[in-house]
């Protein structure tokens, strides 16, 4: 008997699975994989059931002769195993990016003459409905606020972008990337202090109060999914911070990091030319285990940057008050530099890592912006963050644009490099 094969990568099973399975046993006797966590976090929405109920529901619908875990989102493994005769899907893969996917299975099956079949793809209400509320469980707080600890197992380096509105928070949503056979996506979302308080208009030193910076975190988090880092600049007083642990937890943030200064904020990156104080290594931490005493899960993340780098102090006083910050109950350290060669970023992630292996290590790489994902995980970072970069790009477009219409009186000549305003729409979706 011929074999048909599949692979799911869903968590809920609708019509246009069953669909696909009710062809597919026109052919053969039908195989289905079941794609692993970590695959299809790489290009796909995380998850709201966990790998081993995936598979039983898989196991539990009627035809599937026999199910398989495909542990990578191309083909190779398992059609080298199995060597199908069919290979099935819906023809939403015959398009950009999930085209690479059925060029990879085309690849792998013609020279033993096996067969792609194109199912057209299922939209109707009742999959729309049921994909509208997949995506409203994958915002709610109690979901996605462990999300970020869950992408710490999952990853090698968690990749964070900087949002700073619900525009911002659809691209870090939305955007996929397909290279060389490689999918990847953005994990989780940055709220940046920087970029928050940049597009209202108003100076980094913590002049945008929490009330504000509350209804931007709502403003994203209505229009994703990903999980939330906060930036809390220094956390304010002590007294207050426990406040902002409660709110942020609340609302399903997954991380606040906090940074060991005190006095007027100035960003980090003026470094010794301006005046900037760090806090005392003892009231820093009695501020880390305060907030920790008053979170109500265990989903939470409270990390502690150090700027210890940025302020010259040197690598011993940065690992002295990593250790004492861990031992407060930080969940994470976050190490800063603002020199364009990462040798002390690396020289701290090292040294850490020998005694704190499980504790994970968080950069911003804003002036070494040379290092890769890879270098930085090869030293035991787990969660890199792009801090700025969107709001940086969208400046000096804007403003280019502003100029031209000035200048020619019209806008026909900015046309060109205007997104169309339909492309736009079709990132927001309606109820």
């Amino acid at each position: 008997m011929k074999t048909v094969y599949t692979c799911f990568c869903t968590d809920v099973i609708h019509e246009g699975h069953l669909n696909i399975i009710h062809e597919a046993q026109k052919y053969g006797e039908v195989i289905v994989g079941v794609l692993s966590d970590p695959a299809v976090i790489r290009f796909n929405r995380f998850f709201t059931e966990d790998f081993e109920k995936r598979m039983e529901m898989v196991k539990n619908i009627k035809g599937v002769s026999r199910v398989v875990v495909q542990d990578e989102v191309m083909y190779d493994s398992v059609i080298n195993e199995l060597h199908p005769d069919y290979v099935i899907h819906g023809d939403n893969w015959t398009k950009e990016p999930l085209k690479a996917i059925r060029d990879n299975v085309a690849s792998l099956i013609e020279p033993y003459g096996g067969q792609i079949i194109d199912v057209p793809y299922t939209f109707s209400e009742s999959v729309q409905r049921i994909d509208r509320r997949v995506n409203e469980k994958l915002a709610m707080p109690e979901y996605r606020r462990g999300r970020l600890k869950k992408l710490i197992e999952l990853r090698d380096i968690v990749k964070t972008i900087e949002v700073h509105d619900g525009l911002t928070g659809l691209i870090a949503e939305k955007t996929i990337t397909e290279h060389d056979g490689e999918f990847d996506q953005f994990d989780a979302m940055w709220l940046s202090s920087l970029c928050d308080s940049t597009t209202k208009g108003k100076p980094d030193i913590e002049l945008v109060d929490i009330s504000s910076r509350l209804r931007t975190i709502d403003d994203v988090m209505e229009v994703t999914t990903k999980p939330m880092i906060f930036d809390g600049d220094t956390g304010g007083l002590l007294e207050h911070f426990v406040y902002t642990v409660r709110s942020l937890e609340r609302l399903g943030v997954s991380a606040v990091i906090i940074e060991d200064k005190i006095g007027l904020k100035k960003n980090s990156l003026f470094g010794t030319e301006v005046e900037q104080t760090q806090d005392s290594i003892e009231h820093f931490s009695e501020k880390i285990r305060a907030g920790k005493k008053v979170q109500l899960t265990d989903d939470f993340m409270i990390i502690a940057r150090i700027e210890s780098l940025i302020l010259e102090a040197g690598l011993e006083d940065a690992l002295l008050r990593a250790k004492a910050y861990v031992e407060a109950g930080a969940d994470g350290i976050m190490i800063h530099s603002r020199k364009k060669d990462p040798t002390e970023i690396f020289d701290f992630c090292d040294s850490f890592h020998k005694d704190f292996p499980e504790v994970p290590l968080v950069v911003v790489p804003t002036s070494f912006n040379t290092v890769t994902e890879s270098e930085l995980a090869s030293h035991g970072v787990k969660i890199v963050i792009y801090a700025n970069q969107l709001i940086r790009s969208a400046f000096p477009a804007m403003q280019s644009t502003a100029m031209d219409i000035l200048k020619y009186h019209r806008a026909k000549e900015v046309d060109d490099r205007l997104l169309p305003i339909k492309d736009i729409i079709t990132l927001i979706e309606e109820l």
